[in-house]
């Protein structure tokens, strides 16, 4: 059984292993503005983004971890980026974080999903976001992307406070064109709210992206009949009549 010693021994070598870590938080008011925020913080310095956390009302907070000097860096990189955008809230370096604290928080279930080994689904293309409050500007922006360039819709994300972003993928220069095109769209059918595009994302800001379960898996084609009466037809074809017991010939069997 575990003694007191061996338990303050362990959590004295957890944290340890945090003395020259940080956790560094950015929030912004928009999906695409913490998307390019984020970008800006993971190619300015060694961290790396440990994802995102909405909490409603377009507040959006980017989350990365390195060493103190690099997440500092990477903090004021970021907050340089979302005031330009002119959609900073706020930022925080924590040095040294307790492991409680990566426990307790929700981004603890994701830690290990980004220091892998690095895998892009998409890489080498540029992802372009469009923001808008209300549903059918968003689709109306989709769709004017969609047939403005040659681009693909990779999934949307909602934020709440009705905002919601439509995220492509493609060249940087038919991603540019796809969201000029969106952009006239959204604020003809109701309003846009922001834009971004980000040119050759890295590996880790293409993992924390949302992408449709059609990009994962092909989708197999639902066999259904045309119309009633197809179904009727086949219905009678598959039936089949039984023979009436009563006259049948009943077999007499002599002693």
């Amino acid at each position: 059984m575990e003694t007191y010693n061996q338990r303050a021994s362990t959590s004295q070598s957890r944290r340890d292993n945090f003395q020259d870590t940080a956790l560094g938080l950015v929030s912004t008011l928009s999906f695409p503005a913490i998307v390019g925020t984020a970008d800006m913080m993971l190619k300015s310095a060694g961290v790396y983004l440990v994802g995102y956390e909405k909490i409603g009302g377009g507040h959006c907070t980017a989350i990365v971890r390195g060493n103190i000097a690099d997440v500092r860096l990477a903090v004021e990189a970021g907050v340089q980026t979302a005031e330009q955008f002119g959609q900073l809230v706020s930022s925080l370096v924590i040095a040294r974080p307790f492991p409680n604290l990566d426990i307790v928080l929700p981004i603890a279930s994701r830690l290990s999903q980004f220091t892998g080994d690095g895998y892009s689904r998409l890489s080498n293309t540029a992802i372009g976001l469009v923001e808008t409050r209300g549903f059918p500007a968003l689709v109306g922006a989709a769709d004017a992307m969609l047939k403005a360039a040659d681009v693909q819709l990779a999934a949307y994300e909602k934020i709440g406070g009705g905002l919601c972003t439509a995220i492509i993928r493609g060249t940087v220069a038919n991603v540019a064109v796809a969201v000029e095109a969106g952009m006239f769209e959204a604020e003809r059918i109701g309003e846009l709210n922001a834009v971004m595009v980000i040119p050759r994302p890295l590996d880790e800001l293409e993992q924390t992206l949302p992408v449709a379960s059609c990009w994962i898996e092909e989708r197999q084609p639902l066999r259904l009949p045309v119309n009633i009466k197809e179904k009727e037809q086949v219905a009678e074809v598959e039936m089949v009549g039984l023979p009436d017991l009563a006259k049948l010939p009943v077999k007499i069997v002599e002693e």
